[in-house]
């Protein structure tokens, strides 16, 4: 696997990954060497590379950088691999971006401008980080939590699902990137789910709940 990007998300996203026997290769917007303590926390499956290096090296390559970098994305060896956006959108940080604030296009939609051969699929966004290390349970166990993911490409949404899977989760297809919105920041499904931010423990999310409430979302 390869991440572009290295905070919350995609330090938890790692940590999960290795638990469950992937290997990959970190990278940040600030160089490789400023990852070293975060890979010798991680283990030997894990290293640090360019964001061109780890977009290379990962058969799956999760994205989880703010909207604003999104044009320093490395599109030539993304193209034609599974990409998981865990991006959100945030006009504080991110800067307004008209087609989001009208609801023309979606987030994983605008990334799909800046890398178009890759295969996106939207995962990961909508859960507190803490919460994501919290709640992963073995398939088939009562109190397991469902995400939702949304793309274009049957196979990669497959690709997803089976990682997704194996570190603890089950998932819920909540459609194509265009429909992925039920999804972002602000939504019923966002957050909300899994429990308070104050509860570091989160509460299991069943599919049933991400189905509800991914159905209540409004625009």
């Amino acid at each position: 696997m390869g991440f572009i990007g290295s905070g919350n998300i995609g330090r938890t996203l790692a940590r999960l990954a290795v638990g469950a026997g992937h290997r990959m290769v970190l990278s940040n917007s600030r160089g490789p060497e400023t990852l070293a303590d975060t890979v010798e926390e991680l283990g030997p499956r894990a290293s640090a590379a360019t964001s061109e290096e780890a977009a290379a090296a990962g058969d799956l390559v999760v994205v989880a950088v703010p909207l604003s970098a999104l044009p320093r994305l490395p599109a030539v060896p993304l193209a034609g691999k599974t990409v998981i956006d865990t991006c959100n959108y945030g006009p504080e940080r991110d800067g307004h971006i008209p087609e989001l604030d009208d609801n023309s296009r979606t987030s994983s939609e605008l990334l799909s401008r800046y890398v178009p051969d890759a295969l996106i699929v939207k995962a990961f966004n909508n859960i507190f980080f803490r919460h994501l290390l919290a709640l992963p349970r073995p398939a088939g166990a009562a109190d397991r939590s469902f995400l939702p993911i949304a793309g274009d490409s049957a196979p990669a949404k497959a690709a997803v699902t089976a990682f997704i899977d194996s570190i603890g989760y089950g998932v819920v297809d909540a459609g194509s990137l265009a429909d992925s919105w039920p999804q972002e920041t602000g939504t019923p499904v966002w957050g909300t789910p899994y429990g308070p931010y104050s509860n570091e423990n989160g509460q299991p999310a069943g599919e049933d709940a991400i189905r509800a409430a991914l159905a209540t979302a409004t625009r």
